[in-house]
């Protein structure tokens, strides 16, 4: 059996190495222990509990406020010992969250094989997302198999000297994610989405990122807030992010408006469902640019960068930044102008089909020698490079 050890701490990780860690253990080639390092807490457990996951080891590293410092220290002092009781043939990593970096610094000091699920995404700017990229381009360097979700992220990958033979084009898994979650007749679990208009034109909106923190995040509320002023038939749905960073602007700013809803985070089911319900979303993370648009949902992305460029020319993403102004711009014409809006909203995925995990565990069985036939790529992002 090939000895997996799959290491996530951040919802976002847990969303996307869940549908992979069930494909894994139905399969008899593969011993599967799971490790969570609880970089986020509350967020990732209610991960786990949604899919069923029981870790094997918990790291429990979470502190308030915590530093970029004492993450990758905890997360690198505490998974040794877990390498040492395992000694695993492969550590699977997942994306670029500070969690991934460090998890694979530890096995490369413990010469174990590292997979890099969701590889070879790139901005070419180390502070755009922050630390997000440079995690990423560091893994990269010290891992052995990459599982790179489009052409143009193997193709970024290859430009950096990673041997081809060792990169796998599979799609995303947070695609696969979608088919356990998204139901017609789904009935919301938190009572604050339970009691929303639905008729009305729902935006879902998320930001969290470090980079956003400070005047960008006040710029991206003001925007908000200006919005939902001049459209008396649109509903903002804000889940805040429990950084105080990030809660307490979010609060100053928009928490007397009726038709801003800022809510507590909620788990996977029910954003899943929620974005399936939604106009339009607006958004500083990664995943729901790959999310949304397997929904039908237009995406503007709050952030000057963005490492995911296969949606901009599929047209299912437009990147606004962090301007006040040019947020009001683009969410102005897609709630005005219909045909742009179909435009976004009819475009074609690039990301998945929903057997990312499949061609990993594929690529995995190819590797160790327990298949001798090479795993076909996925290739519906080969015309966005």
């Amino acid at each position: 059996m090939i000895k997996t050890l799959i290491v996530f701490g951040t919802r976002p990780e847990a969303i996307k190495m869940a549908p992979l860690v069930k494909e894994l253990k139905k399969d008899f080639h593969f011993d599967v222990k799971v490790c969570v390092t609880a970089q986020h807490r509350q967020m990732l457990d209610q991960v786990l509990e949604i899919f069923d996951i029981k870790p094997d080891y918990d790291l429990d590293i979470m502190k308030y406020n915590q530093s970029l410092f004492s993450i990758t220290s905890d997360v690198l002092l505490r998974f040794e010992k877990v390498l040492e009781k395992e000694r695993p043939d492969i550590v699977l990593v997942h994306g670029d969250t500070t969690t991934t970096f460090a998890a694979a610094l530890a096995s490369f000091y413990f010469k174990t094989k590292i997979g890099h699920v969701e590889a070879g995404l790139r901005t070419y700017n180390k502070y755009s997302p922050f630390p997000e990229e440079m995690n990423r381009k560091l893994t990269a360097a010290l891992c052995d198999l990459h599982f790179a979700p489009t052409k143009r992220a193997k193709l970024n990958l290859m430009a950096e000297g990673v041997k081809e033979e060792t990169i796998f084009v599979t799609g995303n898994t947070v695609i696969d994610t979608l088919k356990f979650t998204v139901k017609e007749d789904y009935v919301f679990k938190e009572d604050s989405l339970t009691n929303i208009d639905f008729s009305k034109r729902i935006i879902l909106l998320t930001a969290h990122r470090r980079e956003n923190f400070g005047k960008p995040l006040e710029n991206i509320f003001e925007a908000v807030l200006k919005i939902a002023n001049e459209f008396e038939d649109v509903v903002f749905v804000y889940p805040v992010h429990l950084n105080p960073n990030v809660k307490d602007v979010a609060h100053r700013i928009l928490k007397d408006h009726p038709r801003i809803k800022l809510i507590n985070p909620i788990d996977v089911d029910d954003m899943h469902n929620l974005i399936a319900r939604s106009y339009l979303v607006l958004t500083d993370s990664g995943g729901l640019q790959e999310e949304a648009p397997s929904l039908g949902k237009p995406v503007v992305v709050l952030r000057d960068t963005t490492e995911r460029p296969e949606a901009v020319l599929a047209k299912t993403v437009v990147v606004a930044g962090t301007s006040k102004e040019r947020i009001v711009e683009i969410v102005t014409k897609l709630l005005t102008d219909e045909e742009e809006y179909l435009q976004m909203a009819r475009a074609v995925n690039p990301y998945g089909d929903g057997e990312a995990s499949r061609r990993i565990k594929d690529a995995l069985l190819y590797h160790f020698g327990e298949s001798s036939k090479k795993p076909n790529e996925f290739r519906g992002s080969d015309k966005y490079v």
